[in-house]
């Protein structure tokens, strides 16, 4: 998952969390830095993680979090901001003075950067940080540079300053592809916050802009809050399961893995019981999202955040859903009726199918038919093996190593962070990873890529390398085994470091569309092709070893696996089919024809086919409305392009030198700097239809790779 700064208003933060340019038009990837092949302060990845990290640092000086000096202490933030916004003003003014050509998108970017410095490293710490001055701070500089940007945006002489260059046919002709497509987007920036509009319009559009925000805020803060209930409603046997508060239960979450049906039932309509403040606010984020959309001229908000992505416009993502969902319906009735089954089994007196029994007969089917237990697994996957495994697979494909370096004192928010050093077998260093993978009191439960920095070519010939962190929630090493990971804990490592790589592989000479700062329904391709390499025999051979014997994972036991993940995968595909339509409902067309609940009624029994469950409000803790609205789509349409990429160029070969270098030149190298659909192209030779993309997800579903065949 990419996280991240969010979409400000004109001037872009583009620092998504989730999720450079190769040897090319612009630098190459070693550019002024020399090659650095070997450091005294490198050690192997793999038993950097197995071992218990370290206490203390290495000698020298004490810094600041991720080297930065001023961030030794939570006052350096103010530092810091205080540095961008003084480095922006400069900046804008010789933005505003310097006559149309390449250098203004120089000056862009160099703009963009000075605040996605600040901006993208304090999104970070605001909610990893274990102390809460370094998180209070942090929001605080967020706060700061949010206020600049919307000072930007309405400044009218600094979009003039672009709006002439893209105005000058003959200079923008003579620009490299790259540098014009950046234009474009600073430009776009720009409009969809309504800078082409009159002082009160344009005053309008800030209003709503800020508005939006709060709203997102409020909205995300109210998806996660518990509902409580007097804990006589209840039947007394179930009423341990959920926390007491006196003569109260508090239910915050949906219970979805309980084997008692009448837990899940209590729990899904009293957690999903609908809230009257939190509907209001989803009511006026839409209805607002809406009149921006409009007052910059789009028709619908999704037609607003839809532009420049691979779908291009809701039209294709309705037709793809809808494909989709005619093709998935038949297979989704069988998986059905096999749970209905299941639960006749296991509860005849009340065997009829609810929506809070769909994750947990699908699970029970799975184990059942596989016999999947995780415990079998996990000795097999200790975190330094499958950091040893991605090691020799990018080492394999792309040439690319990853070492362990020590930090400095400062360095890191807690002593258990691991730095990596990524280097390229001819290019030297590419940039650095920092591994927050353990779970600590008050860290978010989520698996995420952040971009801390982004990577350009500096104005002195330097490349400025890409610095992430890649947070996961694994389990500390124990005093008798090193960490261990689950089957899904070690596929989403790998989702992960897809993100990771394409930050340190997508060179490109701007900032601003660097690594993963691209189109979000493009963004995810890169780490949902990883997860089919992490259910790959013959990658996942290479590093699954038990842990005390050293034993290799019996290839059976990855057939299993793998194919356990079939059992019921229609349903739950449909399930996102229904989460996509309803997102794109709720962006499409205003005013919404019913009020957001009949919709959400309607759509579920169309897109999903469990009944809607009355006095229950699913879309009010539905909190990818906030990150993804309008492009929640993003996920299905990412992994058939994965899927494609797989069969066509990995499948016969995962270790293809020739094949990781195509995909690098293709694919990850440019970031956001060309157009998404094109890299796609590029990489498949041909252009694919919405047919193709709906017949990639499809085949998934029943198609049994040569490498998960068990051995006969």
């Amino acid at each position: 998952m990419l996280a991240g700064y969010r979409r400000a208003l004109g001037l872009t933060l583009r620092g998504f969390a989730l999720r450079g340019r190769a040897v090319g038009p612009g630098p190459g990837p070693g550019s002024g830095l020399g090659l650095r092949a070997v450091s005294t302060s490198w050690s192997p990845v793999g038993a950097a993680f197995d071992a218990k990290q370290q206490r203390g640092s290495a000698p020298g000086r004490e810094t600041g979090l991720f080297g930065v000096p001023e961030l030794s202490c939570p006052e350096g933030f103010q530092e810091a901001q205080d540095k961008a916004l003084q480095e922006s003003e400069q900046l804008v003014q010789k933005a505003c003075s310097t006559p149309p050509g390449p250098e203004i998108v120089k000056i862009f970017d160099q703009l963009s950067d000075a605040l996605c410095r600040v901006a993208d490293l304090a999104d970070f710490v605001k909610i990893a940080h274990p102390d809460f001055a370094f998180r209070e701070a942090a929001e605080e500089a967020c706060r700061n540079i949010g206020t600049m940007v919307e000072k930007l945006n309405t400044d009218v002489e600094l979009c003039q300053s672009l709006r002439q260059l893209l105005a000058d046919e003959v200079i923008m002709n003579s620009l490299d592809p790259e540098t014009r497509r950046v234009a474009e987007l600073f430009m776009f920036d720009f409009e969809i916050s309504g800078i082409h509009l009159d002082e009160e319009k344009r005053k309008k559009a800030v209003n709503l802009n800020v508005r939006i925000l709060d709203l997102c805020n409020e909205f995300l803060t109210g998806t996660h809050l518990p509902n409580k209930i007097d804990k006589h409603v209840l039947p007394e046997h179930i009423r341990y399961n959920f926390t007491a508060e006196g003569n109260y239960l508090q239910v915050a979450g949906l219970h979805a893995d309980c084997p008692d049906d009448l837990v899940r039932e209590a729990a899904y309509k009293i957690f999903l019981y609908p809230n009257a403040e939190q509907l209001s606010r989803l009511e006026e984020l839409l209805a607002s999202r809406n009149s921006l959309a409009q007052l910059v001229g789009y028709d619908t908000f999704a037609h607003r955040a839809l532009q420049g992505t691979m779908a291009k416009n809701p039209e294709t993502v309705t037709q793809f859903l809808e494909k989709l969902s005619d093709q998935l319906s038949k297979r989704t009735q069988k998986d059905f009726e096999m749970m209905t089954k299941m639960k006749m089994k296991l509860n005849p007196r009340n065997s009829k199918l609810m929506p809070w029994d769909h994750p947990y007969y699908s699970g029970v089917l799975r184990a059942e038919r596989y016999n999947i237990d995780p415990g079998l697994y996990c000795p097999f996957f200790s975190l330094g093996a499958c950091m040893e495994g991605l090691n020799s697979l990018f080492s394999q494909l792309l040439g690319i190593s990853l070492y362990a370096e020590q930090t400095q004192r400062g360095e890191v928010w807690s002593e258990d962070v691991r730095k990596l050093a990524v280097v390229h077998e001819t290019e030297g260093l590419l940039g650095y990873i920092y591994c927050d993978f353990f779970q600590r009191p008050d860290k978010p439960h989520q698996d995420c890529h952040f971009t801390v920095r982004g990577g350009r070519l500096r104005e002195n010939g330097e490349y400025q390398l890409p610095v992430v962190v890649l947070m996961l929630s694994l389990p500390p090493s124990t005093r008798n085994a090193p960490t261990l990971l689950s089957p899904g804990m070690m596929e989403n490592l790998f989702h992960e470091m897809g993100h990771a790589m394409h930050s340190m592989l997508g060179r490109t000479r701007y900032q601003h569309v660097t690594g993963t700062r691209c189109s979000t329904d493009f963004a995810e391709v890169p780490s949902i092709l990883m997860e089919y390499f992490a259910n790959d025999y013959r990658v996942v051979n290479q590093f699954a070893r038990h842990y005390k014997t050293g034993q290799p994972l019996p290839k059976n036991m990855v057939s299993r696996l793998c194919e356990s993940k079939k059992v019921c995968a229609a349903a739950d595909m449909q399930l996102q089919v229904f989460y996509a339509s309803l997102d794109q409902i709720y962006h499409g067309k205003h005013p919404l024809q019913k009020s957001t609940t009949e919709i959400l009624k309607e759509t579920q029994e169309k897109f999903y086919g469990l009944p809607y469950v009355p006095n229950t409000a699913w879309h009010l803790r539905f909190s990818h409305l906030v990150g993804y609205g309008a492009k929640y789509y993003s996920y299905l349409m990412s992994r058939a392009v994965a899927s494609m990429v797989w069969k066509q160029c990995f499948a016969q070969d995962p270790f293809d030198r020739a094949m990781g270098e195509r995909y690098r030149r293709e694919m990850l190298a440019h970031g956001g700097g060309k157009e998404p659909i094109l890299m796609v192209q590029g990489m498949l030779q041909k252009s694919p239809s919405v047919e193709d993309f709906v017949d990639a997800l499809v085949s998934d579903l029943d198609q049994d790779f040569e490498t998960f065949i068990t051995d006969s």
